[in-house]
């Protein structure tokens, strides 16, 4: 029987943890860990994104702001709102839900932000600082992604790492986390994605295969070798009549079947998602902390 890698479980750890040493930050050093979050528009994923970030921010004792702008809303007037949020000394971290109106440059916005407020993890800075082994912050999935491996004691030193998926916000990231050179890591990585004529070469090789590419039930059986451990990031509906919503949630794994493969898997949902929301909170204690030392 595989190990089901049990995400909330893990993330209610992480959050209890961080309970405890935001109660010891305001006792000692009088702080409170702020976060600022911008939501653009009326994506209905994006609202429910945010409400759980600003929920977990009250359950921890986070201060927190949430500014839903209307999708008209201009480029400059969120670079002006971003700025203001730099200089603020209240605010320790910031996040931009994207995805943001056509209109409003993406990376213009993320450059925006001030690194040491980056809790996202996606400034150049700080993704320079993560492939040359420097404190920062680091994207809250691929984050979220190491910590799993690691509650489980999965030995990552060596493994072979197969990373499905080249995103900026998963695919590779997560490929440069996994082969620092750190007690955690220090794995053997292989990254590709669809435009392979065949990915089964590169996924039936994997002692670790984890997929993030967005396709339903995309991993099958014939994709992975016995024993390996599947990390499923994708979140995709499909349809259900038998459900009341007249859909369900699957990963990019087909994971009744996978399972019987492999030694650990993780469920989609409950296994990877839990865990972006708890990174984040752990991204903004560190960012209210000073821990990461920004102004060296």
């Amino acid at each position: 029987m595989a190990i089901i890698i049990d995400g909330k479980k893990v993330s209610e750890s992480i959050l209890s943890e961080l309970k405890e040493k935001t109660c010891e930050l305001k006792e000692k050093q009088g702080k409170t860990p702020g976060l600022a979050l911008l939501l653009v528009g009326d994506n209905p994923a994006s609202k429910v994104y945010v409400n759980s970030k600003k929920k977990a921010c009250e359950e921890l004792g986070y201060f927190s702001i949430v500014k839903h702008l209307p999708e008209t809303t201009s480029e400059a007037e969120v670079l002006t709102l971003i700025q203001t949020w730099n200089e603020d000394p209240s605010i320790h971290g910031i996040l931009v839900q994207l995805p943001l109106p056509k209109h409003i440059n993406e990376l213009k916005v993320t450059l925006a932000i001030k690194p040491s407020k980056d809790v996202d993890g996606f400034h150049p800075e700080n993704f320079g600082r993560l492939v040359i082994g420097l404190p920062g912050f680091r994207p809250c999935t691929p984050a979220g992604i190491l910590e799993l491996i690691k509650f489980y004691k999965i030995q990552l030193k060596g493994k072979h790492c197969v990373v499905l998926g080249r995103s900026n916000i998963v695919g590779k990231p997560l490929a440069n986390m996994l082969y620092q050179k750190t007690e955690d890591t220090n794995a053997i990585v292989t990254i590709c994605h669809t435009s392979a004529e065949d990915v089964r070469l590169f996924t039936r090789n994997a002692d670790v295969l984890i997929v993030a590419i967005g396709k339903a039930n995309f991993v099958r059986s014939d994709f992975v070798k016995d024993g390996v451990v599947v990390v499923d990031v994708g979140i995709n509906r499909v349809e259900d009549k038998t459900s009341e919503k007249g859909y369900r949630l699957v990963g990019d794994v087909a994971f009744d079947e996978v399972k019987e493969k492999s030694y650990a898997i993780t469920p989609v949902p409950g296994g990877v998602g839990p865990m972006t929301i708890a990174m984040l909170m752990k991204n903004t204690f560190l960012a209210a902390s000073g821990a990461l030392n920004y102004e060296r």
